[in-house]
């Protein structure tokens, strides 16, 4: 069993994360203001010392602590030590991302030192953004000098402060609607003192909100942890830690993206050239900022201004081709100021349009290009700098992938948008979704809403915005068992987001969208355009198609949103027939950037 001590958006990421394995675990809270309605969350309330933590350790068969915790919990993470410490059960910190020191804030190691900083500054008029908690801390600058104090709005709040002997009428209350310039601009403060709190505490928005109104900040930085701790940032960190510990806590493991791959290895290489150092492990920052480390297998400088890098792909349990090749990157030190990236052995040559990649530039994707930039970037700001990524055996591997339909010749695709490789496996994914669906079924018994993945999410839900998280789920390629699973659990209603590339396939009735499995049917889409009376123009375009998305570029805009209705009717026909006649179904077309072009039927 796994405790994890919440409350916090980080408590949230360990849910969703912890979900995934199918197993219950234990989430503690001091207080009942997080809302969890997971079923394999067995709650916890109310605050537990040392004592108690480790009596409930012993009842429950506690193998793991995640310390998911507010950063300034201290008394909860000095506990959280000792019990762990006396069990010798290993605690993962689920840590914030803290934003580097900057020159214009005086940092203060402890709310004594903010009050001697702030007294000695001559600060007349303090807006404190500390939290109610902090009201008997800071008394001896209160008393002294005018400060407010913004509070949560709720009595709990409110009984603290007045029972410190804070004045009542220089409490103001925190509106998330109003942010953090409405209370600077109504008070007039000439300082604020904040927490460090991290970024998903608000620091930054706080800070920003000061700085625009050109009042000095105080900031109290976070207590240390417990030195036995494992700090972990973000999602994959702690998948990765609990694997560690618990290694049959997951039923499958995650890999990486070529596109990880190829950026830690450009960093090696880069960094041997200029430290002239042979790194073993090596740090990269995952497209949504995570940190990962990744283990290098071999560096060698080829030149005082050259050196190459390499990896040996982990693709986890997912049937990835390259899973266990290496991928390797050559980094040269150039005249002049530009970043390029050159053609390397196994990886292909982009021949068509349509993939968002110059034809004759190497198929490395948008998102590996800008990791590998950003890399590269930090640790030489100005030079040439030429990359070249290689994949020995990628000419051989290309065959068995579909890069030959989409022109991309002599090799593989160096791709991920995440930088995690998710396992594809039926029965895990649709174990999975089932638990996702009966949970939104808890929560949103009157719609269920299905989309592709992460990407087409993010759009549909401004369409329902009264929706909760829980009422999004994701059918990746599997919407026929999405929606025989919607059947079972007998949803008033469901909606569906697409993307043209799926609902071409899906059109003509593929329940199951993998490219392993179908590809575009170009004869389909022809019959579909003569139906719809579309003009020649239109079938051109459909012949020299490398990819779905390209139906967009359909320069006869009636014609495309004819096209483009026909085939969302026909996919409506394919997806209502696997529901009951009670159970209505509407389908969001969604274009490439983010917009609902259609839907069918207008509304249900």
């Amino acid at each position: 069993m796994i405790l994890v001590f919440g409350g916090t958006t980080e408590g949230r990421i360990a849910i969703d994360r912890l979900t995934e394995g199918g197993k219950p675990f234990y989430y503690s809270t001091r207080g009942e203001q997080q809302k969890v309605e997971e079923p394999l969350v067995q709650r916890i309330t109310g605050a537990m010392d040392a004592p108690a933590i480790e009596e409930f350790c012993r009842t429950h068969e506690i193998r793991l602590i995640i310390d998911a915790a507010h950063p300034f919990a201290q008394e909860l993470h000095r506990n959280i030590g000792v019990a762990s410490l006396s069990l010798g059960i290993p605690v993962i910190r689920l840590e914030r991302n803290y934003p580097p020191h900057a020159q214009d804030i005086t940092y203060c190691s402890s709310y004594e030192e903010a009050v001697d900083r702030m007294l000695a500054d001559g600060v007349r008029h303090l807006l404190a953004l500390t939290g109610t908690q902090t009201v008997g801390k800071l008394r001896r600058f209160w008393q002294q000098r005018k400060t407010t104090f913004r509070i949560l709005s709720r009595q709990e709040s409110l009984d603290i402060a007045c029972k410190e002997g804070f004045p009542e009428q220089q409490l103001i209350f925190y509106t998330p609607e109003e942010g953090e310039d409405a209370p600077i601009s109504r008070i007039h403060p000439d300082a604020i003192i904040t927490k460090e709190s991290g970024e998903s505490g608000g620091f930054l928005e706080k800070i920003e909100a000061a700085r625009r109104a050109g009042i000095r900040i105080y900031v109290v930085v976070r207590p240390p942890l417990p030195p036995h701790f494992h700090l972990v940032e973000g999602q994959h960190g702690l998948y990765r830690m609990v694997r560690r510990y618990i290694p049959d806590y997951f039923p499958l493991k995650r890999g990486y993206t070529t596109g990880t791959c190829a950026t830690v290895t450009a960093k090696a290489a880069l960094m041997a050239l200029l430290y002239e150092s042979e790194e073993q492990e090596v740090e990269v920052a995952l497209p949504d900022g995570e940190i990962i480390t990744l283990p290098i297998e071999s560096i060698e400088r080829l030149s005082p201004t050259k050196a190459r890098a390499t990896i040996r792909k982990d693709a986890g349990d997912d049937p990835d081709v390259i899973h266990g090749h290496i991928i390797a990157a050559t980094v040269e030190l150039v005249a002049g100021d530009e970043l390029r990236f050159l053609q390397g052995e196994g990886v292909g040559v982009v021949t068509l349009p349509g993939l968002g990649l110059p034809i004759g530039s190497p198929a490395i994707n948008a998102t590996p290009r800008r990791t590998i930039t950003q890399e590269l970037r930090a640790l030489y700001p100005e030079g040439g700098i030429d990359v070249t990524i290689s994949i020995p055996d990628g000419a051989a591997l290309a065959a068995k992938t579909f890069n030959p339909r989409l022109g991309i010749v002599g090799g593989l695709s160096i791709i991920g948008t995440s930088g995690i490789v998710k396992p594809f496996s039926h029965e895990a994914f649709v174990d999975s979704l089932r638990k996702e669906c009966s949970v939104a079924f808890a929560l949103s018994p009157s719609r269920l809403v299905m989309n592709s993945g992460a990407k087409s999410e993010a759009y549909i839900k401004a369409l329902y915005p009264q929706l909760p998280p829980q009422a999004f789920v994701h059918y990746g390629n599997f919407i026929g068992d999405a929606l025989s699973i919607a059947q079972e659990m007998h949803f008033a209603s469901v909606s569906l987001g697409i993307m043209v590339g799926k609902a071409v396939k899906l059109a003509e009735g593929n329940l199951d969208t993998h490219s392993k499995k179908v590809v575009m049917n170009k004869d389909f889409l022809h019959k579909v355009a003569y139906e719809v009376d579309t003009s020649s123009d239109t079938h051109a375009l459909i012949d020299e198609l490398t990819m779905a998305r390209e139906l967009w570029g359909i320069p006869y805009i009636q014609e495309r949103d004819r096209l483009l209705l026909a085939l969302l009717q026909r996919c409506h026909s394919v997806t209502a027939s696997q529901l009951s006649p009670n159970t209505p179904i509407i389908l969001h077309l969604i274009s490439e950037g983010g917009e609902t072009i259609l839907s069918y039927p207008e509304k249900i």
